[in-house]
């Protein structure tokens, strides 16, 4: 992976959370706080740069597990304002209205798109900025949901790839249990990144760093990780299956 000064990184990433808010004549900035590291990471940048009275969380679970704990645990730990808002009520009453019953897939999204909502409705009645919590190899993969968590005001983790994300957190303190657990949207009971993704984020990181830094043909790769090329195949499709999230919506030349 590439050398980075985290130092001189974590004063980048806060410089522009206040200068993005700033410029924007904002209160102050609203973050959905999910007990991952992504989100916590986010909201200990947005402390540092702001104060914590100028930060909100929201914690918005569907189940009720150790996620709402972990991410209590971060909120009180910077001593932010936080609530908890539960979108089991939201997401069923969305649910009941279809004529149709849905997959995991698109009840996992309307619950993202539910958490974006809750979030742009307290950023537009208090001015403040929605600061995502998707980092570079979501991006890349396509590993948000469009219009859900991929939806922001500013995202401040968006150029580092998630092991690095990993490290800026040991640097600001993120409690040891949020980053050493395994990353999970929490859309399902049992669901985890790595589980959806079909590869680990260390492999995946070097192999994006290469294939998308570095731009290296793949021969070259599987050399270098000592891996089968079928696995850099995978992620490249990842990558151009994912292609649109990463666009506006396009219409035809008139």
């Amino acid at each position: 992976m590439r050398t980075l000064n985290y130092e001189e990184v974590i004063e980048k990433i806060v410089y522009f959370i206040k200068e993005k808010v700033d410029e924007a004549n904002a209160s102050g900035v609203v973050i959905g706080v999910s007990g991952g590291v992504d989100s916590a990471t986010t909201a200990f940048l947005a402390v540092k740069a702001l104060g914590k009275d100028k930060v909100l969380g929201l914690i918005m679970p569907y189940y009720e597990n150790q996620d709402v704990k972990d991410a209590k645990l971060v909120c009180e730990t910077l001593g932010i304002n936080y609530k908890i808002i539960n979108i089991k009520p939201i997401v069923d009453a969305f649910e009941k209205s279809l004529d149709f019953e849905p997959d995991k897939i698109t009840k996992g999204n309307v619950m993202v798109r539910t958490r974006m909502t809750l979030l742009y409705a307290h950023a537009n009645q208090y001015n403040l900025l929605v600061l995502g919590t998707s980092n570079k190899s979501e991006l890349l993969t396509g590993y948000y949901t469009k219009w859900g968590d991929g939806a922001s005001d500013y995202a401040p983790l968006i150029n580092l790839y998630k092991t690095e994300v990993w490290e800026i957190a040991k640097r600001l303190g993120v409690p040891e249990r949020i980053i050493k657990k395994k990353p999970t949207a929490g859309l399902w009971i049992g669901q985890t990144d790595e589980g959806e993704l079909g590869i680990s984020y260390k492999l995946l990181d070097e192999i994006l760093y290469r294939l998308v830094d570095l731009k290296m043909p793949k021969e070259k790769i599987a050399e270098e990780l000592n891996i089968p090329i079928k696995k850099i195949e995978y992620v490249e499709n990842l990558i151009k299956k994912s292609e649109h999230k990463r666009k506006l919506p396009a219409g035809p030349e008139i």
